[in-house]
């Protein structure tokens, strides 16, 4: 009788295994569709009414412009004019749109623009938060480099990475995981560990002893 619920435990659980991510995958793009939806209906129902387009073929041409819109303006701002016009827009909103220059330093540090590093393109390293000598380590993202020779590095909670604590560690307590992917990293944290063991076979692990590659010093 055990060897059968054992059985049927065991099955039921590979069935799960199995199921779950493509339901957790439609419910989320679910969701993800449905907020996006609501997001463009201003610019989708005039489009809709005006050209008489199927809700899901309009929602289609909105996105296609937006993408567009943002090409042209990536375009524009690489030219003289546009990086003038960039930068008097973005004095005029500090000037009058409070929290404006906080919203703009986390998406540019979360995104890594303007030559910022952050947590999606910053480096897969080892942390020994307790100490060179102690062997405990976490999986963490390099995110800053600092003129004392110390380095601040993200350590993300498991399974929600974008929570998790920001650790400022001498080089000595930090180990550079080569040919390790930021994504590659999350996916095993938002496994709750699972397929760290393949992550470390295939990664050379390289000590700190000089700048990480594509960091900068800060001071």
């Amino acid at each position: 009788m055990k060897k059968l619920k054992s059985y049927i435990g065991l099955t039921l659980l590979g069935g799960l295994l199995v199921i779950l991510p493509f339901v957790i995958f439609v419910l989320a793009l679910r969701w993800l569709l449905t907020t996006f939806s609501g997001l463009i209906e201003p610019l989708s129902l005039p489009m809709r009414e005006y050209f008489l387009l199927p809700p899901l073929a309009s929602d289609a041409l909105v996105v296609l412009v937006c993408l567009a819109a943002c090409l042209i303006i990536g375009l524009l701002v690489r030219t003289a004019i546009g990086r003038w016009l960039h930068n008097t827009f973005d004095h005029w909103m500090v000037r009058l749109a409070p929290g404006y220059k906080t919203i703009r330093g986390m998406i540019q540090q979360l995104l890594g623009g303007e030559g910022a590093r952050g947590p999606l393109n910053g480096e897969v390293v080892l942390a020994r938060i307790f100490g060179p000598e102690v062997p405990t380590t976490m999986t963490g993202i390099l995110t800053s480099r600092h003129a004392d020779g110390t380095v601040t590095v993200y350590v993300p909670t498991a399974p929600v990475p974008t929570s998790g604590l920001t650790y400022h560690l001498p080089p000595a307590a930090v180990e550079y995981l080569t040919d390790v992917s930021v994504e590659e990293a999350m996916r095993t944290i938002i496994a709750c560990g699972a397929g760290t063991a393949e992550m470390l076979a295939g990664a050379t692990r390289t000590a700190l002893a000089g700048p990480a590659r594509g960091l900068k010093k800060e001071g």
